[in-house]
């Protein structure tokens, strides 16, 4: 026997899995050694925010990277998975900030300082919450080699990109519009804004022509904008207006004049054709100023108060201020009139906050020169997207891409590495605090207040986090890297970015593949969400059901780029599998003999069922490789699980029963070794998806490798292939299917035997013939015969209808004869019963003329169906007579 007794005899994960990875970590199984002889592959981990506890979306992210890694590993490939957290700037500093303002704590008020030590504070505990989690989950990760955006190696790299793009040109100063959240007082990006549509209006506001009767009437969604607008545009060819531009407006409410003028930008159709022109609210707007060189006047400040440039409405919230200037409008009867208007309003993705395009004095990098080179590694497929329909994504956004805001008016991040002389205003930008001014040689220098975007230290994920800018063994080595896994939702926040950030400082793409997948929804098919209240917590379901049904679940039926539903039934049904695994893995052991299978290690006389199954193994080994190699990591979970359950566990174990509980030594010893195979091998096939308990059953189990994790994933081998015997059995299957199913029908108990006569030719007859045994067993039949004519066919059988003929049991070996008399004149009486029932309905006038037609014809299909079913009663009881 193996070491069944050692092994619970219930499936119990909470007993095992902190166990095997506390072993597993011990072995530094996850802790690869550089080895020029193995090729390398390697994926790092998107890293998840420090802002809370992971969600069933990062479950799923690294169920899929720790298929791949564990796959990828036991193919002999040296495997690093890099994992690592974001500092998450604006996102840490938020609820950093929420969480002290409990405490009666104001940011400001503590100083830069005293502020961020509180936020690494929570660095700590948020760090270590999440790699437990990982680890609870499995994560075949390498936390040996763990990072953190705000690594002190990391900050060294980010403060080096930063100088080189300086020093190239790529990063400058401007004063340009921004997105700008009030709440959080930070410029933001483009990839920060999440459009939402609201409920709005358009006001109609006439702007008075000087010394005229005459006015131009405008629409906008912001009136409190109004107080910066320097101009009033139009199209030269609109014939309403040609004769105003170049004409002075008195503009509403402040009675400052500005211009009218002609630009290209404005649309006859839309609205008024006349456009209100604030150069410092409003991208377009910025862009028509700059060519007509109009004044920028900023009318904001930080937080969205109207600024002393407002006028008498300085000091108010933009929306107060929107309120009274619409109420002073409409009582100088300069309102024309208000129509409500839905429409798409940019709020930041972080706090919900309408953000509200400013003009301000932030840092850039220019895109264009880096985004070419990024476009065309996609184009050439040195980077392959899967699915490739988000190729067109990626397209879109870096053939149209913006020169990007990097920086962040917030404490928390990479402080941006350039230092300002007081005396001379000389800009330094240097990796170290200089000591003095480059040009004057004062001392007296100030360090840029801003940090820089997250995204600025994340687009250098897969080089910095292996010792860039140092030249280490772990860079030269394991990059570029193999697969990024994350969802739809970053490819421009992040992917982009690492892909063109590799480029320009590795001369290399980041890595080959990017296998995008969807987001998880609840059963209704909503976005979870801790607002909706509709959120799982993975470690509550692995709680109650364990990882491996949790992992199970997440790759089921999962497609690249598909979004998936969670439902709490499938997590049961994974807990379900893995406990039939659990208990044919234990019937096996019990049963298996170690000194007969070492006996009879090399003997190859195969039975039918012992070819097929060899057979169906080996295909799936060939099936399952391609498709994990093909990113088809759902299909490739289905095959092993129909494999197991149906083929291994509910045919071959039973089918070969016979042969267990039997005496034949030889016969024993071939089995065996058939059950160790198949099952330990589907144990290996399994793994990537369940790593506990194929662990915790092939420690019990297998005594070649001390792990499942570091074992050799199984090969396709040619000489099992045995396309007739998988044929042959299939063909038994499905005949013992037939016979359970008439069975079934009839409430045959299996205790019940009946005889099993075959008329059957061809190739189906050898298979038969082959599998006679299994249909006795499986098919509780008495004998099986074979006829050689259907004139051989005895009066009172039921028939079944096989593959190259027919199968016949004797009614009187299915059932007691008065017995069954007895219930089918019971059901003759209820069927003639219901017809007469029937026909003095449908031969009431009163109820075929006043019922809908639908009704009458309802019953009088309700008496056919009764009759046919009477006429096959009758046929039955005549039989038996």
């Amino acid at each position: 026997m193996l070491d069944s007794k050692n092994i619970a005899t219930t499936y119990s994960p909470k007993e095992f899995e902190e166990r095997i990875y506390k072993t597993w970590e011990e072995k530094k199984y996850f802790t690869p050694v550089v080895d020029k002889r193995k090729k390398p592959y390697t994926i790092v981990m998107p890293p998840p925010n420090i802002t809370g506890k992971l969600h069933l979306g990062h479950a799923l992210d690294n169920t899929l990277q720790d298929m791949l890694i564990r796959f990828k590993r036991m193919q002999g490939y040296c495997t690093l998975w890099l994992p690592g957290e974001d500092h998450a700037s604006i996102a840490t500093e938020v609820k950093v900030e929420n969480e002290l303002l409990k405490q009666g704590l104001k940011k400001k008020e503590m100083g830069r300082e005293v502020f961020l030590e509180k936020v690494w504070e929570w660095t700590d505990e948020y760090r270590e919450r999440i790699r437990t989690q990982l680890k609870k989950m499995g994560c075949s990760a390498d936390f040996t080699r763990e990072a953190f955006t705000m690594d002190e190696n990391l900050n060294k790299a980010v403060r080096h990109v930063f100088i080189k793009l300086y020093n190239e040109g790529l990063i400058y100063q401007g004063n340009r519009i921004t997105n700008w959240c009030p709440k959080c007082e930070t410029a933001l990006s483009d990839a920060e804004i999440e459009y939402m549509e609201q409920e709005g209006s358009f006001w109609h506001i006439k702007y008075p022509v000087k010394d005229s009767n005459e006015y131009l009437e405008i629409a906008t969604t912001r009136p409190e904008t109004l107080l910066g607008d320097t101009a009033v545009a139009v199209n030269a060819n609109d014939e309403r207006y040609k004769h105003l531009i170049g004409k002075t407006l008195i503009l509403p409410l402040v009675g400052r004049e500005i211009p009218v003028i002609a630009d290209d930008y404005v649309d006859l159709e839309f609205g008024t054709g006349a456009v209100k022109i604030t150069p410092a609210h409003d991208p377009n707007d910025y862009e028509v100023g700059k060519r007509h060189n109009l004044p920028e006047i900023r009318v904001m400040d930080d937080k969205g108060t109207i600024n002393e440039l407002g006028g008498k409405y300085v000091g108010l919230d933009r929306y107060e201020a929107r309120k009274l200037m619409v109420k002073e409008l409409d009582e100088q009867g300069l309102l024309v009139k208000v129509k409500p208007h839905v429409h798409n309003v940019g709020t930041h993705d972080r706090c919900g906050t309408v953000i509200e395009p400013i003009i301000s004095k932030q840092w850039y990098v220019k895109m264009e020169s880096l985004a070419k080179p990024a476009v065309e590694v996609v184009k050439e497929k040195k980077t392959k997207f899967i699915p490739e329909r988000f190729e067109k994504v990626y397209f879109n956004w870096m053939e149209n891409i913006q020169d990007w805001c990097i920086s962040r008016q917030l404490w928390w991040g990479h402080r941006i590495p350039v230092w300002y002389c007081k005396d001379c205003g000389e800009i330094i930008v240097i990796e170290e605090t200089p000591a003095s001014c480059t040009k004057c040689s004062s001392n007296n220098l100030k360090q840029e207040e801003d940090v820089l975007d997250t995204w600025f230290s994340s687009a250098l994920w897969p080089f910095s986090t292996l010792g860039w800018p140092e030249k280490t063994d772990d860079l030269q080595y394991f990059y570029p890297t193999s697969t990024l896994v994350t969802g739809y939702d970053i490819i421009f926040f992040w992917v982009a970015r690492m892909i063109f950030s590799g480029i320009h400082n590795m001369d290399e793409t980041p890595f080959e593949n990017v296998l995008i997948h969807g987001i998880i929804r609840d059963s209704e098919g909503k976005k979870m969400s801790k607002s909706l209240g509709n959120g799982v917590d993975p470690l509550d379901v692995i709680d109650n059901y364990g990882a491996d049904a949790l992992r199970f679940m997440l790759v089921t039926g999962n497609a690249p780029g598909n979004d998936i539903r969670f439902f709490p039934e499938r997590v049961e049904a994974a807990r379900n599998f893995a406990n039939k695994i659990w208990n044919a893995s234990r019937f096996v052991m019990m049963n298996l003999d170690r000194e007969i299978m070492d006996k009879y290690k090399d003997c190859k006389e195969y039975s039918l069922a012992d070819r097929y199954i060899l057979s169906r193994m080996n295909t799936l080994v060939k099936e399952v490789t391609e498709n994990i190699e093909k990113f088809e990591l759902g299909i490739a979970l289905q095959k092993i699980y129909d494999f197991m359950w149906t083929e291994f566990c509910d045919w071959y174990i039973e089918l070969v029963k016979p042969v267990l509980y039997g005496s034949e030594e030889k016969q024993k010893g071939v089995v065996y070794n058939v059950l160790y195979r198949v099952l330990t091998t589907g144990l290996q096939l399994l793994h990537p998806v369940m790593p506990f308990i194929t662990e915790e059953i092939y420690t019990h189990f297998a005594t070649e490798y001390e792990s499942i994790t570091i074992s050799k994933w199984p090969e396709y081998e040619e000489i099992l292939l045995d396309e007739k015997a998988e044929s042959d059995m299939s063909f038994v299957i499905e005949a013992i299917k037939s016979l359970r199913n008439v069975r079934a029908e009839m409430n045959v108990p299996p205790s019940r035997k009946a005889k099993v006569m075959a008329f059957i030719s061809g190739d189906a007859r050898a298979a038969f013939t082959a599998g006679a045994a299994y249909v006795e067993k499986l098919a509780s039949a008495s004998e099986v015969v074979f006829l050689n004519s259907k004139n051989e066919v005895p009066e009172n059988v039921v028939s079944v209808v096989v593959q190259g003929g027919e199968l016949f049991m004797p009614l009187l070996d299915l059932v007691d004869k008065e017995k069954e008399l007895e219930r089918l004149n019971k059901e003759k009486n209820k069927l003639q019963g219901e017809i007469d029932r029937v026909e003095k309905k449908v031969n009431n006038p009163n109820f075929v003329n006043k019922a809908p037609k639908e009704v009458v014809d309802a019953e009088k299909a309700k008496g056919d169906k009764y009759r046919e079913m009477l006429e096959a009663v009758l046929s039955r009881i005549a039989s038996l007579g």
